[in-house]
């Protein structure tokens, strides 16, 4: 054989293989991941990887769907239409608990990035947990971690289930309807929302849970929130596609930190704005302390998680949680 058709030859054969390897990461089975709640800064990084592109670069096909309650996103994933949800770590704990095993794959927050906001009318009525006696709180909805945290904020305060009414009103616009209709007293929930009522005079902040310091006052440490949870079970036989995952969301969490809030919001779909985007703007900038630095399980969070839920829920408290089951660091530390 020449020279020439030796290098022919081995150019054909190059190609074909470059094509099988392209065509093996564009026939990646499709991953559905439910977010609860989409437009929530805490849940940020899912809609941002997308806009980044970094699931592409991956060679993955995600779409991300959206329920208004983490509570909601958690029954679609264990019924098997999603393969993941982002949301709060804390279903992890609470899942296992009642015999089913999730584990954080990559975390987005070390803390919840919640905000207890009072209805300006009963500002001067409720100025600390133990002021809901009586009162109507909000929360996405029941099961969630709003829900969770409201009843350890209030079991703290040494109240008990009846003295107050828990009332499911999701997020975003239907929060912000409930606290204007007077339906809920108080309630929890996120930016953009948080703010937007703050900016009307519609709310003010009676507890704040996005930075590590004042949730710590609260909570008693870190308590890691968002993130991407997955059933045990299907991470252990997807490996690939979990590390690509993990691989794209860990370059999001170095991009959240290393621009700045408006270099972030010009990545964001312009409906997130709800029509102002300095608004935006500024309750992104509230909420940038909550996320990690590289998705990384902050190291005393889980215990201080699993402390809270232990407090009020006696099925939590009853069983022997294996901590070591609800999250896994392995593929952040593999991350490329």
């Amino acid at each position: 054989m020449s020279r020439i058709a030796s290098i022919v030859k081995y150019t054909a054969v190059a190609s074909a293989l470059a094509a099988c390897a392209l065509g093996s990461a564009q026939a990646s089975e499709k991953i559905t991941l439910m977010v609860g709640g989409i437009s929530k800064i805490a849940y940020l990084p899912a809609k941002l990887t997308e806009n980044l592109g970094y699931f592409k670069d991956e060679g993955l096909d995600v779409q991300l769907l959206s329920e208004p309650a983490g509570v909601n996103a958690e029954n679609e994933m264990l019924a098997g239409a999603v393969q993941g949800v982002v949301g709060f770590y804390d279903h992890s704990i609470d899942l296992q608990a009642k015999g089913k095993e999730v584990e954080s794959v990559v975390q987005f927050c070390q803390v919840p990035g919640e905000v207890e906001i009072v209805a300006s009318k009963q500002a001067d009525k409720i100025k600390s947990p133990a002021d809901f006696k009586g009162k109507t709180l909000g929360v996405t909805g029941l099961g969630s971690s709003t829900d969770f945290l409201t009843q350890y904020m209030a079991y703290k305060a040494g109240l008990k289930h009846g003295d107050y009414s828990i009332l499911p009103v999701g997020g975003g616009n239907t929060f912000i309807a409930a606290i204007q209709q007077n339906r809920i007293d108080a309630g929890m929930t996120t930016d953009p929302t948080a703010t937007q009522l703050v900016a009307r005079g519609e709310g003010k902040v009676l507890i704040d849970m996005r930075n590590p310091e004042s949730t710590a006052k609260v909570l008693g440490g870190l308590y890691p929130a968002s993130s991407l949870y997955m059933p045990n079970a299907w991470v252990s036989s997807h490996k690939a596609d979990v590390q690509k995952l993990v691989n794209a969301f860990v370059k999001t969490m170095k991009f959240i930190h290393t621009h700045s809030a408006e270099e972030i919001a010009d990545k964001m779909p312009k409906d997130y704005y709800g029509g102002d985007k300095a608004m935006y703007v500024k309750a992104l900038t509230a909420s940038l302390p909550a996320f990690t630095a590289d998705g990384r399980m902050p190291k005393d969070g889980p215990a201080t998680v699993l402390q809270v839920l232990a407090t009020f829920k006696p099925q939590v408290k009853a069983a022997h949680i294996d901590l070591s089951k609800t999250y896994t660091t392995a593929f952040v530390d593999a991350a490329k």
